[in-house]
């Protein structure tokens, strides 16, 4: 049986020997060392690694570690939120998110035009230059053609992008689908709506990239899910596993709690009720804030990786 072991510091300590000191310490410490030591696993078995978030992640400074990780191979399934594609696409654009407070005066955020996300801030002005952007990149598209699932309308909008740190970008680049099935839940949305007005030929075809989700694994491959956030995301994440024999690896991050009965707070060991996930898994539920918990057990899991040469730094 292992034994509590007291966490110090010491000059020059790094990310990976603080996450292996985690093991040891206690609580939510041993879940995230569990969970760093799944990220290895996942890519050491070669399984197709299922990578779902929600938007506020993308207005976070996480954004440009997702796109990384879809550059080094840690990802070949994006499944997310409509918030996070255009967010993406926004800052590709170059538009600055701010710092501001949870406790902000909001009244007078309004008035000055801009949206509070936590303690980031979102301008107006952002997502008028977004949909300025939009219009163009939607006639593009459909001058190639009149009807296109999400994920296609997704990578050809990651194709147009110029910026490294893009998650589509990266993703467009690397041939990693990128589904988001509540596309209309948020500005595209709209603008997806008001080009149909004129457009009454356009299509986009949610069901058929339902189609695209289901067959995009298969029962005999190995599988891993990384669920950071609940919602939507996580749900056609699992559900996708769970109609091709359920995920042999998954670690969900989460702020929320199983007591609520919600998809954001259902454990790993939850979904094996449903056969999202294996009887016989290596699962783990780790509960906290995830710009904290995911950069410290991914960049541990780095670590080994890039040191047994499986993946190149």
């Amino acid at each position: 049986m292992k034994t509590v072991k007291d966490l110090k510091w010491h000059k020059g300590i790094d990310v990976e020997e603080l996450v292996d000191a985690f093991g040891g310490t206690g609580f939510q410490s041993i879940e995230l060392n569990g969970a760093s030591d799944i990220f290895v696993k996942m890519k050491k078995s070669n399984a197709k690694i299922f990578l779902a978030f929600t938007s506020n992640m993308v207005t976070s400074g996480l954004r440009g570690f997702f796109a990384q990780l879809i550059n080094l191979g840690m990802a070949d399934i994006i499944i997310t939120t409509a918030g996070s594609i255009e967010e993406d696409i926004m800052k590709a654009l170059g538009e600055k998110f701010e710092i501001a407070s949870f406790f902000s005066d909001d009244v007078k955020l309004h008035e000055r035009g801009e949206n509070r996300i936590g303690n980031l801030v979102i301008r107006n002005e952002s997502y008028m230059r977004f949909e300025d952007k939009m219009k163009g990149m939607l006639q593009q598209i459909y001058e190639k053609q009149k009807r296109i699932s999400v994920s296609e309308l997704i990578k050809e909008i990651g194709l147009m992008l110029d910026d490294n740190d893009s998650i589509l970008h990266q993703a467009a680049r690397k041939n990693v689908p990128i589904f988001c099935p509540a596309i209309t839940d948020g500005a595209i949305g709209f603008h997806l709506f008001m080009f149909q007005q004129d457009h009454k030929d356009f299509i986009v075809d949610v069901v058929q990239d339902f189609s695209n989700a289901i067959f995009c694994t298969t029962h005999d491959e190995k599988k891993g899910l990384i669920a950071l956030g609940g919602s939507i995301s996580k749900h056609h994440a699992v559900l996708i596993g769970m109609m091709n024999g359920g995920f042999d690896y998954a670690v969900y991050m989460t702020t929320a709690h199983q007591t609520s009965g919600s998809m954001s707070g259902a454990t790993t060991q939850e979904a094996k009720s449903w056969g999202k996930i294996k009887d016989d898994s290596d699962a783990a539920t780790v509960i906290g804030d995830v710009t904290v918990m995911f950069p410290l057990a991914m960049m541990r899991a780095l670590e080994k990786l890039t040191a047994q040469g499986i993946i190149k730094g």
